[in-house]
Order: structure tokens, then C-alpha cells, then sequence
């Protein structure tokens, strides 16, 4: 099967305002689903901005926002947070009839592993936590390089994924991302020690999510071992229509 077109305007000064976005995101997918656009992927920047999913509740919102808007948006999943040096991907394709909406989530959380692999940072899944982890070791606790949520309406896929290139951590200190207190956040920088800008990252990104969206079988990275979210049974973060 063919792979999907890139967009990419919407990088460094060209960083997009959410709404903006979300809106032009509507249009993609509204062309993606009558077959008058094929599948793409919007990559891209927003400038700081919290967003909450249909999971999160009001006191998980950030009380100082520090400026940044807080939007309520129709994905699946609790808040997070995007910002400059945060690589942002709003793949918006049609899943064929063999692959489901979790086998969807894996691919793009695959994508981002061997993404994170090639530049030097050992990932993979938690079972129970979607997104891409980082074990704990001598540098921190658990915590989360890339994270994921999604809607998917007639077939067609919506939002996406952001992966922390070299996103200032100071943002995460104001709510508790995912709604995970018990794990923390990183970046490509912060664990290799040096800048790691979305120039580097983008055609890692690009090339694997190219392979993994072709729809063909794949060898998955072994998971590490599951953690549950607090109070939870495992969940991915997906909103289905």
C-alpha cells in the first residue's frame, strides 16, 4: 500500500496556533474521508498550549497556565502539553479494514521508538500507559519522551502525537501530565546531554512512520513491564465515532 504525504509548515517561526490547527485539521480529514485528498501527515509546531482530552478532569488543569491557553479538544485521553521543540504529528488516514484502532496506536508509538532509537535513546511501550517511555535509571524515575491520543470518525484518523525534542520541561511542572503522578517527563535533549533540534528529529520521524503506515506486518519493540495508570485498568487514549 502507499505511504502517506507530508506537510510540513508549520515548523520554528512558523509554529501554528492550536485553534488554527485543529481547524485545518478538520478540513484534511473531512478531504482524507471523500477520497479527495489522500492520506497525510501534518507535522508541526504550536506555540505553548494545554490541551485536555475527553478523560480529563477540572482539577488536572494547570491553575497558573503561565500564560498558555487550556482547550478543552474532542481526543481521547487526559492533558498534556505542546510547545516550541516539541515535534507534533497529526497523521489523518484511513485504516484499512484488517488493522484496528489499538493496532493503529502501537504502529505510531512503533514509529517513535525507533525514531528515539536511532538517535541514541533507548524507549519503548508500558503496558497500560500509552505513549513512549524511557526506564527508570540513575537519571530519573519512568518517564515519557513521546505522547499519543487520538479520535478516529469514519475510519479516518484525527490528532496524533508529540515528541519532545527539545520542548522546555519547565511547562510540565504545572499540571500532572496524562494524569500520571507517579512518572515524569523528558526530552531527546535532556537524555542525550545536548541539543537535539526538530531539524534532526523530522526525517527519523517521517522515514518510520512511513514504514509502519504501509500497513505491512512488523516486528514490535518488547514492552517493559506494565504500569497500569493509578486507579486504572490499562486504556489507550482513543476517541472512535
Amino acid at each position: 500500500m502507499s505511504t502517506p504525504a507530508y506537510l510540513r509548515d508549520g515548523l520554528g517561526p512558523d509554529a501554528v496556533d492550536y485553534r488554527a490547527a485543529w481547524d485545518r485539521q478538520r478540513v484534511l480529514h473531512a478531504a482524507v474521508v471523500d477520497g479527495s485528498l489522500p492520506d497525510t501527515v501534518w507535522l508541526l509546531e504550536h506555540p505553548p498550549v494545554f490541551t485536555c482530552g475527553k478523560r480529563t478532569d477540572e482539577h488536572e488543569k494547570p491553575v497558573d497556565a503561565g500564560g498558555a491557553d487550556v482547550i478543552d479538544v474532542d481526543r481521547g485521553g487526559k492533558i498534556t502539553f505542546h510547545g516550541p521543540g516539541q515535534l507534533v504529528g497529526y497523521p489523518v488516514v484511513r485504516l484499512p479494514d484488517h488493522v484496528k484502532v489499538v493496532d493503529y496506536v502501537r504502529r505510531v508509538e512503533e514509529a517513535l521508538i525507533r525514531a528515539c532509537g536511532e538517535l541514541g535513546v533507548t524507549t519503548a511501550r508500558i503496558p497500560g500507559r500509552s505513549g513512549v517511555w524511557l526506564r527508570a535509571d540513575d537519571r530519573g524515575p519512568e518517564r515519557k519522551v513521546a505522547a499519543l491520543g487520538i479520535r478516529v470518525s469514519r475510519g479516518v484518523t484525527m490528532h496524533g502525537f508529540s515528541l519532545n525534542a527539545d520542548v522546555d520541561l519547565g511547562w510540565y511542572d504545572r499540571f500532572v501530565p496524562c494524569g500520571i503522578a507517579d512518572a515524569g517527563v523528558t526530552s531527546l535533549s535532556r537524555e542525550l546531554d545536548r541539543h537535539v533540534g526538530i531539524d534532526e528529529v523530522l526525517p527519523h520521524v517521517e522515514r518510520h512512520l512511513s514504514d509502519l503506515l504501509a500497513w505491512e506486518a512488523y516486528e514490535p519493540t518488547p514492552d517493559y513491564e506494565p504500569r497500569p495508570e493509578p486507579g486504572r485498568g490499562p486504556r489507550v487514549q482513543v476517541l472512535s465515532l
